[in-house]
């Protein structure tokens, strides 16, 4: 086994053992989801989000991928494919760095500080320039609206037929197939 291989091996599995909820995509360690909840004392810190990661083959000398699933309002944020433009992972990525830097640090630090003179929404970032608390108040409103536990499948029964993706499906028939409703 190569050290890149292990390292990956190495790096999901210290995420899996922390506190956040990991879902993987297949039985490869290349492609999962990550349960992330916004930092406190932030206008996110009652979001939950779906957080995709993809490894590429040469992790950790290439930095992952990272996209939110579940809406978010951010200017480094693709509102629509959830993209993230965050420097330290597209750019200046060291193979020092893991994926729970990702999770405790990048993402954290990204929803505290976003920059809005290098933006992903435009939106977002004219709202913030703009006029702060609208800003925040449409923050808290894509959390409501968005970002919710259920939104991220910790309540899969609530799930509705038109939008379950294969994971979602997946976790549906072994909840049916190993629980009885109460």
């Amino acid at each position: 086994m190569s050290s890149p291989s292990k390292r990956r091996e190495m790096d999901v599995m210290k995420l899996m053992m922390s506190d956040y909820k990991v879902e993987m995509v297949n039985d490869g360690m290349s492609e999962f989801y990550v349960e992330f909840h916004g930092p406190r004392d932030s206008p996110y810190q009652e979001g939950t989000w779906k957080v995709r990661v993809e490894l590429p083959d040469n992790y950790p000398y290439k930095s992952p991928s990272i996209g939110f699933v579940n809406r978010i309002f951010h200017p480094n944020v693709d509102e629509m494919s959830g993209s993230v433009c965050l420097d330290v992972i597209n750019q200046t990525w060291s193979p020092m760095f893991d994926l729970i830097n990702v999770f405790e640090v990048f993402l954290p630090q990204l929803l505290l500080y976003p920059n809005p003179t290098d933006p992903l929404n435009g939106e977002a970032a004219a709202l913030m320039m703009r006029d702060k608390d609208h800003y925040e108040q449409k923050v808290k409103e894509y959390c409501e609206r968005y970002a919710k536990a259920e939104d991220v499948g910790s309540r899969s029964e609530e799930s509705s037929d038109e939008e379950v993706s294969d994971q979602d499906y997946i976790s549906s028939e072994e909840e049916m197939a190993g629980h009885a409703d109460p």
